[in-house]
């Protein structure tokens, strides 16, 4: 069952605090939630928040067979759920439009812009590859689930360790992490997704913009639009929705709001790693 919609007094509040320059949770209109990461004892298991907004990221491997057309590369998957545990809007057996949308956004990001070597994933040629599986549970949709769980599978594949190998002749050996360190992934760059919320109070003033926008102000938005890039400032993905008409210029100076935050949750991302990995040695001595 879907929730109702907002009142009337809530969608005049919210638009004409948003006019004033103001969010409802006090962030500024280009303020994003900070992101709180948790590894958990596995490694490629994440827990990301954004505000209560929940994502589970979780990464395994396993050696299979890879098909004929592609001997030389690796397999990556990626499934994605949204179940009424996150919200009442989704319903279980039936994809929803966020849905759909949050598994197209991340196949572009991750598996077409070659986020992941592929090709690192490559055992024996035409005989075995690593196939990687990243799997994401939504556990609270409280807006924007598109650039948590983006945020959630980036860190994922980083944390994430496969187990060493050796191949001697026609013959793979897979080695335990206590005989071998495991090997991280080769990861080409690490694109982040942001999403914007535009909001024309009046027909005589331009949209308003708001970044990393609410369940509400997503609800009430006229229009989004998701820009994934990575540090770089390579953009891997652009995703408009929404009636509301943006200019060549307001595109332009969104990417370089983008570009600043993304590095900015890159640098978290890779502290955050450090700190995580430091811990384990010290608990292993």
């Amino acid at each position: 069952m879907r929730p109702p919609s907002p009142s009337l007094p809530e969608k005049e509040f919210l638009l004409r605090t948003i006019k004033e320059g103001l969010r409802l949770d006090g962030r500024q209109p280009l303020e994003m939630r900070a992101p709180e990461l948790t590894f958990g004892p596995d490694l490629g298991w994440v827990e990301v928040a954004f505000g209560k907004t929940r994502v589970i990221a979780q990464v395994d491997a396993k050696m299979v067979r890879p098909p004929p057309e592609r001997p030389f590369d690796g397999i990556i998957t990626i499934h994605s759920e949204l179940s009424p545990m996150a919200s009442t809007e989704y319903e279980s057996g039936r994809a929803s439009e966020e849905e759909v949308v949050l598994s197209r956004v991340l196949d572009k990001l991750i598996k077409r812009s070659e986020a992941v070597d592929r090709e690192s994933l490559c055992v024996l040629a035409g005989e075995r590859v690593w196939h990687v599986r990243l799997t994401l549970h939504c556990l609270a949709d409280a807006g924007n689930m598109l650039d948590c769980a983006c945020f959630a599978a980036m860190a994922a594949l980083k944390h994430f360790r496969r187990p060493d190998v050796e191949v001697v002749g026609d013959e793979v050996i897979v080695h335990s992490p206590s005989e071998r360190a495991p090997v991280p992934l080769a990861i080409n760059h690490a694109p982040y997704c942001l999403t914007f919320a535009f909001f024309a109070p009046t027909h005589d003033q331009p949209p308003t913009t708001v970044l990393d926008p609410s369940q509400l102000e997503a609800a009430l938005a006229a229009g989004t639009l998701s820009i994934a890039l990575n540090a770089q400032r390579e953009i891997c993905v652009v995703q408009k929705m929404g009636g509301a008409p943006l200019g060549a210029e307001d595109v332009l100076s969104l990417v370089d709001v983008a570009a600043g935050r993304v590095g900015e949750l890159d640098a978290l991302v890779e502290r955050r790693l450090k700190e995580d990995w430091e811990g384990r040695h010290v608990e292993v001595r």
